[in-house]
């Protein structure tokens, strides 16, 4: 299957700033990042992240245009769980304070079944829990927060699955991807998890289907896999504008883990 991305910021920026993008797909075929400040060209440097590849770029005052467009391939083996992230994706973080629900989840879910099960059980409860509401979260909004409020978008399914899992004692990741099939189109997130040694993915929202997604960048939660991260300064993202395609038709929905390479 090949799949074609392409994003598009537009940024406003009262005076000189650093961007950290993570915009860039993983594995690509062909992909190319124009960065433009008042029609002039802007070096763009990457940087080595742990599960992502980051794009330094040293904004001027004014409007600043990212283009990025790649093209994705099938192939690519599935990702095997290192020691390193295992214990990593099993600590509490900053959007996925999992020590504050052992007790709710070891009451709501049976810990003794095969961890591909369990992963599914958690993933449809959150699913059935949840109401997809636009703008019904806030940007510091943690999983806590999101299983009172009974709503969210993407990100608060990912954190909250997210938070689930690890409380149950299994290895659990934020993944932000593109997403063919999506609807409205933006960036997407969705949870990766430690099963039978391999990474895999599922999907709280059901939004698109897993195995077309397109993988840019995982980390412990949306802190490590924002798109856009401004130092030194604040930039206004003014436009956005996403898309995702893939050649022939789309696969069906699953909803049980999927690897995602």
């Amino acid at each position: 299957m090949r799949t074609d991305v392409a994003a598009s910021l537009t940024l406003s920026c009262p005076a000189p700033a650093t961007a950290l993008l993570q915009v860039a797909v993983a594995r690509p075929a062909e992909e190319q990042l124009t960065v433009l400040t008042e029609g002039r060209p802007v070096p763009a440097e990457e940087v080595a992240v742990d599960g992502a590849r980051v794009h330094r770029v040293r904004l001027a005052e004014g409007t600043t245009t990212v283009r990025y467009t790649a093209r994705v391939e099938d192939g690519g083996t599935p990702r095997p769980v290192t020691p390193a992230e295992e214990t990593v994706a099993l600590r509490p973080s900053r959007y996925c304070p999992s020590d504050q629900l052992e007790g709710f989840a070891t009451g709501e879910f049976d810990r003794s079944l095969p961890r591909g099960e369990l992963v599914t059980a958690v993933a449809d409860w959150v699913h059935r829990r949840l109401v997809y509401a636009a703008g019904a979260s806030r940007p510091v909004d943690t999983a806590v927060d999101t299983l009172l409020a009974g709503q969210g978008v993407c990100r608060d399914y990912a954190h909250l699955t997210v938070t689930l899992l690890r409380a149950l004692e299994v290895p659990a990741r934020l993944v932000a991807v593109y997403a063919p099939g999506l609807s409205p189109m933006d960036f997407h997130a969705v949870v990766e998890t430690a099963v039978d040694g391999t990474w895999c993915t599922v999907d709280a929202t059901r939004l698109a289907p897993t195995a077309s997604l397109v993988r840019i960048c995982s980390g412990r939660d949306a802190a490590d896999t924002a798109f856009l991260t401004t130092l030194g300064g604040r930039a206004t993202l003014t436009d956005m504008r996403v898309t995702a395609a893939v050649e022939g038709a789309l696969p069906r929905p699953d909803p049980t883990p999927f690897p995602l390479p």
